[in-house]
């Protein structure tokens, strides 16, 4: 992998330290143990969030279903706007 795009982070001391004690105990650089943690828990998010999926009830599915399957309750604004677009108005 080339390393070619930088990343400013701001800490307060005392994060820093530990990032620091921690690279040292893996006697890595500080930039390489930021680098490899952040990286890999990236990863496993996106990874995460790319296979999560939604648990619904019997209720909710049937609730969720109905409100595809139905008709659009439109606003009054939505309506307004609708006969504006058709030059109705």
């Amino acid at each position: 992998m080339t390393k070619s795009s930088q990343l400013m982070v701001r800490l307060d001391e005392d994060s820093k330290s530990y990032l620091t004690r921690a690279a040292a105990l893996r006697r890595v650089s500080l930039s390489d143990y930021v680098r490899m943690v952040t990286v890999d828990q990236a990863r496993r998010e996106v990874r995460q969030a790319e296979q999560t999926t939604i648990s619904l009830t019997p209720e909710e599915q049937l609730a969720f279903w109905n409100a595809l399957d139905g008709a659009a309750k439109l606003t009054e604004a939505q309506r307004e706007l609708g006969r504006t677009m058709r030059g109705e108005t």
